[in-house]
């Protein structure tokens, strides 16, 4: 079941002369991981900003095109510039780089039951919600914690739990580990892994491209708003040369195996099993 369908999507912000998105088109299937890399300024972000409905509603520009979005429990379709952002949020849940912008409540405890209250549901509901979603991604024991006094790697993890109370099936993910030590982002990355495995469908744009080519289904690459290309991360990293030319950061491990004519290794453990199995 397709879940995320983008088609033709060009988007320019107001008051700017260049398209941020140009033509771009691709689509996600249920219960899969979909990377998406390329330059600093290529579109990612933008592009995150459109599947929840932010872009065009609250975003001002000039869009064409079409997403639609699929509620993978009921199956019902909708088209991100008719249906309310409010509806979008409750299947496409949206993590943004800066985990500051998203929390402002003065307990762990308060934020993740924030949305849960607006949205009226019964306390009893919004305990359980708290209690699962902050053991997802490891914070059970921060409730009482002022989340400005969290690491920055639990301050992103915080968002992600925000998100996953609301029980939306879908997570885009905006390059949550740009301004984490490698400790936080280590953190983060296993609690991807873990919502992958546990069948949510996961969207998320990363500089650092060796999580992705490690753990996504596929992998989209932008250039200049576009889609340069797409493909399974095997298929990708037969493009390694142009990952260059385009300025993503790619596995050392990939590079030496390309000079060395093997195929593609995505971690040192792979290479010296690539390496160990041409010298027997």
């Amino acid at each position: 079941m397709k879940v995320i369908d983008v088609r033709n999507v060009s988007f320019r912000y107001r008051n700017t002369e260049g398209y941020a998105l140009r033509n771009v088109s691709f689509s996600v299937e249920r219960g899969e991981l979909v990377g998406i890399i390329g330059p600093s300024g290529s579109g990612k972000s933008t592009l995150c900003l459109t599947l929840n409905g932010i872009i065009p509603q609250s975003i001002a520009g000039s869009f064409s095109g079409e997403v639609l979005i699929k509620d993978p429990r009921t199956g019902e379709s909708m088209s991100t510039t008719s249906t309310p952002v409010s509806k979008l949020s409750t299947v496409v849940g949206l993590v943004l780089q800066n985990p500051e912008s998203q929390l402002f409540n003065m307990t762990v405890e308060d934020e993740v039951a924030f949305a849960l209250e607006n949205i009226g549901l019964p306390r009893e509901e919004i305990e359980e919600r708290i209690e699962w979603a902050l053991k997802v991604v490891g914070l059970e024991d921060k409730r009482e914690e002022f989340p400005p006094n969290l690491s920055g790697g639990e301050k992103q993890r915080l968002a992600i739990a925000c998100v996953l109370a609301m029980r939306t099936p879908v997570l885009v993910l905006d390059e949550p580990t740009a301004e984490l030590d490698p400790r936080g982002k280590r953190d983060v990355l296993d609690v991807v892994k873990k919502l992958k495995g546990e069948g949510f469908t996961v969207l998320m744009s990363e500089h650092d491209s060796r999580f992705l080519f490690e753990n996504a289904d596929r992998i989209i690459v932008m250039k200049d708003g576009s889609v340069a290309f797409q493909g399974t991360p095997k298929e990708v990293a037969d493009r390694v040369e142009e990952l260059l030319e385009l300025g993503v950061k790619v596995p050392k491990s990939l590079l030496v195996a390309k000079k060395l004519n093997l195929p593609p290794a995505f971690t040192p453990s792979e290479l010296l099993s690539l390496l160990k199995a041409r010298r027997d």
